[in-house]
């Protein structure tokens, strides 16, 4: 039987990379974007979606009920000093990249269960397990929908639909272009502000490619058991096993000196 994908933020970056990728291996895949009209991934049905409009989700609630895999791909990059990030930009964000996503798996996740299959993909960031200073809002985010998916999948792999994350590193797609930035004009955080968000542009331009994180989606996908997490970019299998062998404050300083932060 033909499965059915459905891929949110599907119209570039990696959620296109996935979209194409899954109709290469014969899936039906719906596509989602805030401007459906004239978006031409071939193969990909595009469905309009604004995660920040609760009415928006809820109207793919019937689109969801027969969907057999969820990529929760779409969401947004925030940048700024913690003590400067205005409240309703964190909201927005929280909205956007948890809230809205956790709400399509549990639209999806009923009728998943009832067929005994299912694979809920949440695109985290590999920020949520090395945080970075003047990210806090996006390692946050990241942070909360890892943990509502290494939690649910306990409640749902008996029913053979797993939940996992894949938390990619430094990804060359742009999305340096659209990150979202909030600092005050006399910030006394300017300075390291501005060389962080210098360094992580170019380590983004030098990152790994939509295809190659599309490429590790696929294979959670295809997993019998998909693992609890998949990292891929920005050297994972070294870090993650840094991270286990020396003490928490060599790996944060490591993070920081990456993006030329010396303190």
């Amino acid at each position: 039987m033909k499965r059915t994908a459905l891929v949110t933020g599907a119209s570039s970056g990696i959620g296109k990379a996935t979209a194409t990728a899954l109709v290469a291996r014969g899936y039906r895949v719906l596509g989602t974007s805030r401007r459906p009209e004239g978006q031409q991934v071939p193969g990909v049905e595009f469905l309009p979606l604004d995660l920040a409009d609760d009415a928006s989700i809820e109207d793919l609630g019937s689109t969801l009920q027969h969907v057999d895999i969820l990529v929760n791909n779409a969401g947004e990059s925030q940048s700024g000093p913690f003590e400067e990030l205005p409240a309703e930009a964190l909201r927005r964000l929280f909205q956007v990249n948890v809230f809205g996503a956790v709400r399509l798996a549990q639209l999806a996740l009923p009728g998943m269960r009832e067929r005994g299959y299912g694979r809920v993909v949440m695109i985290g960031s590999m920020l949520a397990s090395f945080p970075l200073a003047y990210r806090s809002s996006y390692v946050a985010s990241k942070a909360a929908l890892k943990g509502f998916s290494n939690g649910a999948r306990h409640e749902y792999s008996p029913y053979g639909v797993w939940l996992t994350t894949v938390e990619p590193g430094s990804i060359s797609t742009g999305i340096s272009e659209r990150r979202t930035k909030y600092i005050a004009p006399d910030s006394p955080h300017r300075p390291e502000f501005e060389r962080m968000l210098a360094a992580l542009d170019r380590n983004e331009k030098a990152g790994v490619s939509a295809e190659r994180v599309a490429a590790t989606i696929v294979t959670a996908i295809g997993a019998e058991k998909p693992r609890q997490r998949y990292a891929v970019g920005s050297n994972a299998p070294f870090v993650f096993a840094l991270r286990r062998l020396v003490p928490a404050t060599v790996v944060e300083k490591v993070t920081h000196r990456k993006h030329d932060l010396k303190r």
